[in-house]
Protein backbone atom coordinates (compact mmCIF):
# COMPACT_ATOMS: atom_id res chain seq x y z
CA UNK A 1 0.00 0.00 0.00
CA UNK A 2 1.55 3.24 -0.90
CA UNK A 3 1.36 6.78 0.32
CA UNK A 4 -1.09 8.01 -2.86
CA UNK A 5 -3.49 5.26 -1.68
CA UNK A 6 -3.70 5.88 2.24
CA UNK A 7 -4.17 9.76 1.71
CA UNK A 8 -6.14 8.80 -1.37
CA UNK A 9 -3.86 11.46 -3.40
CA UNK A 10 -2.95 10.14 -6.98
CA UNK A 11 -0.40 12.35 -7.93
CA UNK A 12 2.91 14.55 -6.23
CA UNK A 13 4.24 17.31 -8.04
CA UNK A 14 7.57 15.48 -7.82
CA UNK A 15 9.54 12.90 -5.78
CA UNK A 16 10.75 15.31 -3.39
CA UNK A 17 7.21 16.55 -2.67
CA UNK A 18 6.24 12.74 -2.45
CA UNK A 19 8.74 12.31 0.32
CA UNK A 20 8.26 15.08 2.63
CA UNK A 21 4.31 13.97 3.02
CA UNK A 22 5.11 10.53 3.21
CA UNK A 23 7.86 11.02 6.06
CA UNK A 24 5.09 13.46 7.67
CA UNK A 25 2.44 10.71 7.38
CA UNK A 26 4.56 7.85 8.58
CA UNK A 27 5.70 9.96 11.71
CA UNK A 28 2.08 10.77 12.14
CA UNK A 29 1.07 7.09 11.56
CA UNK A 30 3.85 5.84 14.38
CA UNK A 31 3.66 8.21 16.96
CA UNK A 32 -0.55 7.10 16.69
CA UNK A 33 0.64 3.28 17.34
CA UNK A 34 3.13 4.41 19.98
CA UNK A 35 0.38 6.79 22.02
CA UNK A 36 -2.04 3.97 21.34
CA UNK A 37 1.00 1.32 23.74
CA UNK A 38 1.50 3.95 25.64
CA UNK A 39 -1.91 5.33 26.56
CA UNK A 40 -3.05 2.14 28.79
CA UNK A 41 -0.78 3.58 31.19
CA UNK A 42 -2.31 6.93 31.23
CA UNK A 43 0.85 8.72 29.60
CA UNK A 44 1.41 11.22 26.79
CA UNK A 45 4.67 10.04 24.34
CA UNK A 46 5.94 13.53 26.03
CA UNK A 47 5.75 12.48 29.79
CA UNK A 48 7.15 9.27 28.31
CA UNK A 49 9.90 11.00 26.89
CA UNK A 50 10.84 12.94 29.75
CA UNK A 51 10.91 10.05 32.11
CA UNK A 52 13.56 7.85 29.62
CA UNK A 53 15.33 11.55 29.51
CA UNK A 54 15.80 11.77 34.01
CA UNK A 55 16.76 8.08 33.29
CA UNK A 56 19.57 7.84 31.73
CA UNK A 57 21.08 11.29 33.06
CA UNK A 58 23.36 10.97 36.00
CA UNK A 59 22.24 14.55 37.70
CA UNK A 60 19.06 15.96 38.02
CA UNK A 61 18.72 18.29 35.02
CA UNK A 62 16.51 21.56 34.26
CA UNK A 63 13.89 21.99 32.23
CA UNK A 64 16.29 23.77 29.92
CA UNK A 65 18.12 20.61 29.99
CA UNK A 66 15.79 18.21 29.56
CA UNK A 67 13.63 20.40 26.48
CA UNK A 68 17.20 20.12 25.14
CA UNK A 69 17.06 16.33 24.39
CA UNK A 70 13.56 16.14 23.65
CA UNK A 71 12.57 14.78 20.60
CA UNK A 72 9.49 17.18 20.28
CA UNK A 73 11.30 20.72 20.42
CA UNK A 74 8.29 22.40 20.30
CA UNK A 75 6.68 21.22 23.57
CA UNK A 76 6.13 23.20 27.01
CA UNK A 77 8.42 21.09 28.96
CA UNK A 78 7.72 22.88 32.15
CA UNK A 79 4.44 22.27 32.19
CA UNK A 80 4.76 18.36 30.88
CA UNK A 81 6.97 18.03 33.76
CA UNK A 82 4.29 20.07 36.36
CA UNK A 83 1.83 16.87 35.56
CA UNK A 84 4.32 14.88 35.66
CA UNK A 85 4.69 15.89 39.69
CA UNK A 86 1.16 15.72 40.21
CA UNK A 87 1.46 12.04 39.59
CA UNK A 88 4.32 11.82 41.19
CA UNK A 89 6.73 10.68 38.87
CA UNK A 90 9.02 13.58 39.20
CA UNK A 91 10.24 15.41 41.93
CA UNK A 92 11.31 19.27 41.44
CA UNK A 93 13.69 20.98 43.76
CA UNK A 94 16.05 24.13 44.03
CA UNK A 95 19.18 24.23 41.80
CA UNK A 96 22.10 24.31 43.82
CA UNK A 97 24.38 25.91 40.79
CA UNK A 98 22.16 28.37 39.72
CA UNK A 99 19.19 29.63 41.73
CA UNK A 100 17.00 30.77 38.89
CA UNK A 101 16.57 27.16 37.64
CA UNK A 102 14.89 23.70 39.45
CA UNK A 103 16.38 20.26 39.05
CA UNK A 104 14.10 17.82 38.09
CA UNK A 105 14.96 13.94 39.36
CA UNK A 106 12.49 10.58 38.77
CA UNK A 107 10.75 9.54 41.28
CA UNK A 108 10.95 5.84 42.67
CA UNK A 109 7.16 5.81 41.66
CA UNK A 110 8.45 7.48 38.37
CA UNK A 111 11.30 4.51 37.93
CA UNK A 112 8.73 1.60 38.54
CA UNK A 113 6.45 2.69 35.37
CA UNK A 114 9.39 2.96 33.45
CA UNK A 115 10.14 -0.28 34.29
CA UNK A 116 6.84 -1.51 33.51
CA UNK A 117 6.94 0.37 30.58
CA UNK A 118 9.52 -1.04 29.02
CA UNK A 119 8.25 -4.52 28.11
CA UNK A 120 6.21 -2.31 25.53
CA UNK A 121 9.36 -2.22 23.37
CA UNK A 122 8.85 -5.13 22.06
CA UNK A 123 5.46 -4.08 20.42
CA UNK A 124 6.83 -1.31 19.57
CA UNK A 125 9.64 -3.18 17.88
CA UNK A 126 6.77 -5.16 16.06
CA UNK A 127 5.56 -1.93 14.42
CA UNK A 128 8.43 -2.11 12.97
CA UNK A 129 9.50 -5.50 12.14
CA UNK A 130 8.74 -5.03 8.21
CA UNK A 131 11.88 -3.70 7.69
CA UNK A 132 15.01 -5.66 8.06
CA UNK A 133 18.28 -3.85 10.11
CA UNK A 134 19.91 -3.35 7.02
CA UNK A 135 17.11 -1.11 5.97
CA UNK A 136 16.60 0.23 9.12
CA UNK A 137 20.41 1.41 8.53
CA UNK A 138 20.05 2.49 5.11
CA UNK A 139 16.71 4.52 6.58
CA UNK A 140 18.68 6.21 9.71
CA UNK A 141 21.42 7.42 7.41
CA UNK A 142 18.65 8.98 4.74
CA UNK A 143 16.52 10.63 7.56
CA UNK A 144 20.34 11.96 9.12
CA UNK A 145 21.37 12.95 5.68
CA UNK A 146 18.03 14.81 5.56
CA UNK A 147 17.84 16.56 8.55
CA UNK A 148 21.58 17.45 8.05
CA UNK A 149 21.39 19.24 4.63
CA UNK A 150 17.56 20.30 4.25
CA UNK A 151 17.72 24.17 3.99
CA UNK A 152 14.72 26.65 4.72
CA UNK A 153 15.27 29.69 2.25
Amino acid sequence: MGIEKDIQQPAFRNEYQKMGINIIYTANWLNERIGQILSQEKITQQQYNILRILRGSEAPLSTLKIRERMLDKMSDTSRIVDRLIAKELVAKSACQKDKRLVDITLSKKGLQLLEKLDHFNDQIDDLLKGINEKEAVAINQILDKLRETASIK
